[in-house]
Order: structure tokens, then C-alpha cells, then sequence
């Protein structure tokens, strides 16, 4: 036979309070778990999207390299890709240039392109003159290329004087009737 002790409050909020030091080691367990996991998506979907965004500049790189005469109306013989610029204040990185004795083509690569990245597309044509200054007399054409673009995009790229550059199948589609040099 066992004994029982008497039940006090003494001994009732004792045992809650046991009970709320295990529950409290409990979450932090859970919550460290669950930091871990967020860290671990995190890292995921980042690499996905860096993937994504690898995929589209091979893509798109490629696909100018292959045919790499006439763009934006000018018949370019150089064509770099990922080339960074480092001036003082005017870091930047060049997803693809197109370069020819009087014109320079910038193209900023997108996986999906959405309406903020109008405002780096048109920041490349004043950042790379700082960087590279051998090319101030060129006429320096903006591209932006996705592999998915908003109908509402294209009209602004298009109302900006920018060439539309995407993915239509197999085959890449520019349009470039509208395009100005910056």
C-alpha cells in the first residue's frame, strides 16, 4: 500500500510550477527546432532562386552569343557577361554587355521580371560610364531579359525606350523598334 501525502497549496503550486519549467523547456526546444528549420528553407528557396536567376543568364548569354550581330540596330563584336564594375560609389555588376566601336548594349537578366527592376535597368547606363570610362562617347543601349514578363511591364519597358528581351518556346523574342540610347 502506498502512502499519500495531504494535497496543500503549497504542494499544488509546486507541482505547477514544475509543470511550467518542463513546458518552458519544451518551447525552447520547439522554438530552436523551429528556428532551425526557417534557417534551413531559407537557405532553399535562396538557392533556388539563385538557380533560377543562373539558369536565365546562361540561358539568355547564350542565346546572344549565338547570334551576336545585330541588336538594338547595331551589329555588336564583343559580348561579356557578369563583368563588375567597382568605382567608388558606382559599384555595380553587368549581367551581359554587347560592345561594338560606338555602342555598348546593357542587358540586366531577370528569372521573372517585375516593375522594380525598371529603376536598375535604367541606373546601369549612369553607373557604367563611371566605371568605364573608355566608353563615355558610346551610345549605351538598355535590355531587360526575363524568362517571364507582366503585359503592364513590357508596355513600360517599351514607353522607357527599353528592348524587351524574353523567352517565347525555344526561340528568344527582342523587341527593340522603340529602344533609345541613354
Amino acid at each position: 500500500m502506498t502512502s499519500t501525502q495531504p494535497i496543500t497549496p503549497e504542494s499544488v503550486l509546486a507541482s505547477v510550477k514544475e509543470m511550467f519549467a518542463e513546458l518552458r523547456v519544451a518551447a525552447e526546444l520547439s522554438r530552436a527546432e523551429f528556428d532551425q528549420r526557417i534557417t534551413k528553407l531559407d537557405r532553399l528557396i535562396g538557392g533556388i532562386t539563385n538557380n533560377n536567376g543562373m539558369v536565365a543568364e546562361e540561358y539568355f548569354f547564350n542565346s546572344f552569343e549565338k547570334g551576336k550581330t545585330n541588336f538594338f540596330g547595331e551589329k555588336f563584336d564583343e559580348i561579356e557577361k557578369n563583368v563588375k564594375g567597382i568605382s567608388k560609389g558606382y559599384k555595380d555588376e553587368y549581367d551581359i554587355l554587347l560592345i561594338n566601336g560606338q555602342a555598348v548594349g546593357i542587358v540586366e537578366v531577370k528569372y521573372k521580371a517585375h516593375g522594380n527592376d525598371l529603376s536598375d535597368v535604367i541606373r546601369k547606363a549612369q553607373t557604367f560610364r563611371r566605371n568605364f570610362p573608355d566608353y563615355q562617347q558610346h551610345k549605351v543601349y538598355l535590355g531587360l531579359a526575363s524568362m517571364a514578363f507582366y503585359p503592364e511591364l513590357e508596355q513600360e519597358c517599351i514607353s522607357r525606350g527599353i528592348a524587351v528581351i524574353k523567352q517565347s518556346g525555344d526561340n528568344v523574342i527582342i523587341n527593340d523598334k522603340h529602344i533609345k540610347a541613354f
